[in-house]
């Protein structure tokens, strides 16, 4: 009968060791503070060095009755388990907020005393010296998690990158990042309306930007039209000198001086092939070239008819009337005799 009760009770230990080690793999430490000046304030006003212990699973853990320990004298494997004890700090029972849910946290008070309260712990930090910090399990003997923190600023704390999952990677968090009892890795949703009002609560800058934005559109007017305007003035010249120096005499008169400079350029080259025959004619022919090219590039015609009235009498009918007809006057060789009578 006692060798069957072993027997159970050897079962017991052995299947709960596999549960015991996943407990022990989702624990880890989180975030360490060892200079705290400014941040977190116990409930006597003091402001002590402290370490923030994760649960990275989604099941519920309770860390009760396991050791926190800064003395590496710990590591050596021969010391008996009471030395071992002597030299850490347990996390006691019989508080509730050890009992850790999925992905949460909880924060310890180190260079404490467990008398202010359970969650406030003996664990002696040095914060002008790196400090290497372990937390063992409730029998002391296995080392869960331990990280190595470097002599830090005040203020700062030493922290994984990501608690979800367990990051390895640790780095140096300023006063400002620093996150005890909150994820290391936060998302924070803020709408754009939100983040305007709480950095501009009296309404500076959207005044500011409305009147900027107003005379923006004025000033983009006013170059808009001055530039249409500009354009409309320089197409009304363009228009004046169109009407009155028409286009088509002056591509004639381009055309005639081509035409005159081609013929004048074969009378050189004939002359010169003559090797100076009737040098008078080829010079009478290019002045006469000359003579025409002159003539074409300033008798350019406007295009404008003028009619001025002139009387020319044409139309005079007295002159229509009796410029075919003969005198009526009588001549004296050719007047009838008229009879007289004498009483």
């Amino acid at each position: 009968m006692n060798k069957l009760r072993l027997l159970l009770g050897g079962l017991v230990v052995l299947s709960s060791l596999p549960v015991l080690a996943q407990m022990d793999a989702s624990i880890k430490l989180n975030e360490v503070m060892t200079k705290n000046e400014t941040s977190l304030i116990d409930g006597y006003g003091a402001r002590n060095a402290w370490v923030e212990i994760a649960n990275i699973s989604h099941s519920t853990y309770n860390i009760r009755g396991m050791y926190l320990t800064t003395n590496r004298a710990v590591l050596d494997k021969k010391m008996s388990v009471p030395e071992r004890v002597k030299r850490m700090s347990q996390i006691p029972n019989g508080e509730t907020r050890t009992n850790l849910s999925g992905q949460q946290l909880v924060v310890f008070q180190l260079n404490s005393s467990p008398a202010q309260g359970a969650l406030h712990l003996s664990v002696k930090v040095n914060a002008d010296k790196p400090t290497w910090i372990a937390l063992y399990n409730g029998n002391a003997t296995q080392l869960i998690d331990s990280v190595t923190v470097p002599v830090l600023d005040a203020d700062q704390s030493y922290a994984r990158i990501s608690n979800l999952g367990g990051a390895k990677d640790w780095e140096v968090k300023s006063a400002d990042r620093v996150t005890p009892g909150i994820q290391n890795q936060t998302v924070v949703s803020e709408s754009k309306v939100a983040k305007f009002k709480r950095e501009d609560p009296y309404g500076i800058g959207m005044a500011i930007m409305a009147m900027s934005i107003v005379f923006s559109c004025l000033a983009l007017l006013w170059i808009t039209f001055t530039l249409f305007g500009m354009l409309m003035r320089h197409m009304e010249t363009a228009k004046k000198v169109a009407h009155k120096q028409p286009i088509k005499p002056i591509t004639k008169t381009v055309e005639k001086t081509i035409e005159v400079g081609h013929k004048t350029g074969i009378l050189l080259k004939e002359g010169f092939d003559t090797k100076g025959i009737d040098r008078e004619v080829y010079m009478a022919v290019i002045g006469l070239a000359l003579r025409q090219y002159e003539d074409d590039i300033h008798d350019v015609e406007s295009g404008v008819i003028t009619i001025k009235p002139k009387s020319t009498g044409w139309d005079d009918e007295y002159s229509q009337m009796t410029h075919l007809h003969e005198p009526l006057i009588p001549t004296t060789h050719n007047a009838p005799t008229i009879p007289t009578f004498k009483d």
